[in-house]
């Protein structure tokens, strides 16, 4: 069974994560197509602009805790996923239409900006997981919302609304569940509609300044700050992950 959508249309490539019954959790297998899915949007020429988003009920719920607790998981070394994708010259949009938590959360501040359901809600749970962020959480999001409010996101590991988050910065729009695609589309359509090379020389611009400006140095501390974790117990995430799971439920 396939675990990711890919289709493209008027050049806007749509990225769907597709593990429903599992909140879209990333799996090694999902992680693989998902880096697989934006290196193929990358380098067609027909796509101009990229959309990610998940099947409902959620966008993602991070890494897949059944596999990662798992003494039999495929995740390896986490450091074998060192990022998402590898970075591409196409703006990506991400559709946020439930749940962003902890490497879904990191996958949501790796697009160059976001759109929220008003179902969707953003948490990170890597301080009760028992794991560090490793695809610059603790770079991205304090970039978007400052350094006190990420801090007390990332230690209480509580979640925040879509309305909390449009007033924080970290999602450009909050729209009706329903016209959560209706609305990203139309913003991708709008790219689409602009000068190609400008549009890839500007956003270069603004990726460049930000990484001359501190998000290459804070990836690297990041790093740093992960060395040596990049292993982690399995049964200690296998125990944890029926009270994660069930304190997400009930925020």
């Amino acid at each position: 069974m396939a675990v990711l959508r890919y289709e493209v249309d008027e050049g806007v490539a749509t990225v769907t994560l597709d593990r429903p019954e599992s909140r879209n959790a990333l799996s090694s297998e999902l992680l693989g197509a998902l880096a697989k899915a934006m290196k193929d949007a990358g380098g067609d020429d027909a796509v101009r602009v990229v959309v990610l988003t998940g099947t409902d009920p959620a966008f993602c719920a991070g890494l897949d805790l059944k596999e990662l607790g798992s003494a039999v998981a495929n995740f390896g070394s986490l450091a074998d996923f060192s990022s998402p994708w590898q970075p591409i010259s196409k703006p990506v949009i991400g559709a946020v239409n439930g749940v962003a938590v902890t490497g879904g959360l990191e996958i949501a501040l790796r697009c160059d900006f976001l759109v929220a359901s008003e179902q969707a809600k953003f948490g990170d749970t890597h301080a009760r997981v028992g794991i560090m962020p490793g695809w610059g959480l603790s770079v991205l999001l304090p970039q978007k919302i400052g350094l006190a409010r990420s801090i007390e996101m990332s230690l209480t590991g509580n979640f925040v609304g879509a309305a909390e988050a449009l007033s924080l910065g970290l999602v450009n729009h909050v729209v009706p569940h329903r016209d959560l695609l209706p609305t990203v589309r139309a913003l991708a359509v709008e790219i689409v509609g602009n000068d190609p090379v400008v549009t890839r020389d500007l956003l270069s611009s603004y990726r460049r300044i930000a990484d001359e400006t501190g998000v290459a140095d804070g990836f690297r501390l990041e790093r740093e700050a992960r060395a040596g974790r990049e292993r982690f117990d399995h049964a200690e995430v296998a125990r944890r992950r029926d009270g994660i799971m069930d304190r997400g439920r009930k925020q």
